[in-house]
């Protein structure tokens, strides 16, 4: 008799025929409830809304409203065969250096003169090529200086195909990271490049450099210089076509046959040299070797 009182009272709670409840309440009461949550969500659904709205307000969409970044920027080269920055080929051996060459074509292929005078503009050199808005007036698209390909010159690819890969001389390209709005040099120094040997750890407290190894370079232009008017960078949608200045660094008498570690860094009198929170920023690693046995 318990088990089947137990059972009613189950069933009176999920429907009461005498007071009409489903689940302990009348369905006035439910719709009130549902009223308040469906008002309630709607509401916060708005805020939400007008919050978002708001802070749309509040961005460009050409530059960026907040920018965190490292003061020293980051270097990359090229050609990037992997992650490891190893640069392995043999002399001898086609294969192991035409894939260097054909990633420098197509990674130059942009800067083409032709390319270059279609799309971007003359600029005077060693000054800075600034664009500013006016007022609430947005100049954009803004214009880019020409980086013809043929500044490079022995490392251009124009004369040499195969950018010295094929006689040992091999070429590297650097570029500086997009930085929006930097200006890397004043009063009228142009930021440059200058490449030697890696400090490494070979031992507990043993550290070796291949200054020896390393021989003479050349750069392109000359100095190693990215030249000031290629700066501010007004980032990618209000300079669409805009070109990184590239510096080329040919070596011309490597030692062969054996492992070269080599860094290259930037130099520029107010960007600093080291950084805590990254101490590879402005500098780049990678290693060399050139076989020419069999």
């Amino acid at each position: 008799m318990a088990k089947d009182g137990e059972k009613g009272e189950w069933k009176e709670f999920i429907w009461n025929p005498r007071t009409r409840e489903f689940l302990g309440r009348t369905a006035s009461s439910w719709g009130l409830i549902l009223l308040f949550y469906l008002v309630f969500y709607i509401f916060l659904a708005g805020l939400f809304a007008l919050t978002m709205y708001v802070m749309l307000q509040t961005l460009d969409d050409h530059k960026p409203t907040w920018q965190d970044r490292l003061s020293t920027p980051g270097m990359v080269i090229r050609p990037n065969a992997d992650e490891t920055l190893e640069i392995v080929y043999n002399v001898r051996n086609t294969e192991s250096w035409d894939m260097y060459a054909q990633a420098l074509d197509r990674f130059l292929s942009p800067y083409n003169n032709s390319v270059q005078t279609q799309k971007n503009h003359e600029c005077t050199p060693d000054q800075y090529f600034k664009q500013e808005d006016s007022g609430d007036v947005k100049n954009n698209p803004k214009r880019s200086c020409q980086f013809n390909r043929t500044i490079l010159e022995d490392c251009s690819g124009i004369n040499d195909r195969y950018y010295g890969y094929q006689e040992g001389k091999p070429c590297i390209i650097i570029k500086l990271n997009r930085v929006i709005g930097m200006l890397p040099g004043k009063d009228g120094q142009a930021p440059y490049v200058t490449c030697g040997a890696k400090r490494y750890k070979v031992g507990k407290d043993e550290w070796r450099e291949d200054t020896d190894k390393i021989g003479e370079l050349a750069y392109y232009p000359p100095n190693g210089t990215f030249n000031l008017m290629y700066y501010p960078y007004y980032g990618k949608k209000a300079q669409v076509n805009y070109s990184q200045p590239l510096v080329a660094v040919k070596f011309l008498n490597i030692t062969v046959n054996q492992d070269v570690n080599i860094e290259c860094k930037i130099n520029a009198n107010n960007i600093p040299t080291g950084n805590e929170r990254d101490k590879f920023a402005g500098r780049v690693s990678f290693k060399l070797r050139i076989n020419t046995n069999n």
